[in-house]
């Protein structure tokens, strides 16, 4: 099975839409741009229609490109919005962790703060899923895939793919093992594996010699290679897996669709409040 992650993410965006519809007003998200290259006003493009597509508003909130830490965080701080966001990457004299650690938790639809990481980390019933925990999630119960005792390898231990993705895959009962290609045998903890998570951003670094036929094989990677996007998993993997995510349209089209999913649970618990 290849997933269809645009075909996904309309579906996510569609029950957001939905779930807007019953609020007051639509969900306001507010981006904090530091940081505008060709690609920044590319993605917050997509950003914007997909956040239409979900009921939401998205508006951006410019600081200059010489912007120091304390100018980003104040800008996230100060934001009057449901949810905020910090458009990465943010200029090198900016600290990106301290700068998200300035949204409130109450807004982090990202998850990218210390305090919503720390809640989702815990296992906290209430706490937001980051979003491509979330995308992985998705595409896991469409596929009717449990997690629970099977043998699964993370690549990557990074803040916005493998760690949070080996935290989820553990609280959900599954034998988890995180391996980098420094680590260890890449090729050797990959070939009893049930299911492959990828985030190494390393083109192409997954063969499919190096996987059990049947495996639930997840690539969240993304890199360039020849001027094209393209995934930790050569595409070829896909005639071993049983279930298996393209780059592009895979995963990363479902994780935006998430993070406006998400922008919309905190704006119906603020009402709530």
């Amino acid at each position: 099975m290849i997933i269809d992650g645009k075909a996904i993410s309309a579906e996510v965006l569609a029950r957001a839409k939905a779930r807007a519809a019953n609020l007051p007003h639509p969900p306001k998200v507010v981006a904090i741009v530091a940081n505008e290259t060709a690609a920044t006003r590319s993605y917050l493009s997509i950003k914007a229609s997909r956040a239409a597509h979900a009921g939401c508003v998205l508006t951006l909130v410019r600081v200059p490109e010489t912007a120091d830490t304390e100018t980003v965080r104040a800008a996230a701080a100060d934001a009057r919005a449901d949810a905020v966001i910090i458009q990465l990457p943010l200029p090198a004299s900016v600290n990106v962790q301290a700068a998200c650690d300035a949204i409130p938790e109450d807004k982090d639809a990202d998850v990218l703060g210390s305090a919503a990481r720390a809640a989702f980390m815990r296992g906290d019933t209430d706490a937001l899923l980051p979003p491509v925990v979330s995308a992985i999630a998705e595409i896991l119960a469409r596929a009717g895939i449990e997690v629970e005792r099977k043998r699964t390898v993370v690549i990557g231990s990074g803040y916005l793919v493998g760690a949070p993705s080996a935290a989820w895959l553990a609280q959900n009962g599954a034998q988890v093992t995180t391996i980098n290609q420094k680590s260890g045998d890449l090729a050797g903890a990959l070939s009893g594996a049930d299911i492959v998570i990828s985030g190494a951003g390393s083109p192409h670094l997954v063969k499919p010699e190096m996987l059990k036929k049947g495996v639930v094989l997840i690539d969240a990677g993304t890199s360039e290679s020849g001027g094209a996007l393209a995934g930790d998993a050569d595409p070829a993997c896909a005639s071993v897996a049983s279930v298996f995510t393209p780059v592009p349209g895979g995963v990363g089209p479902i994780a935006v669709a998430k993070l406006f999913e998400n922008a919309t649970i905190l704006a119906e618990r603020k009402l709530s409040f």
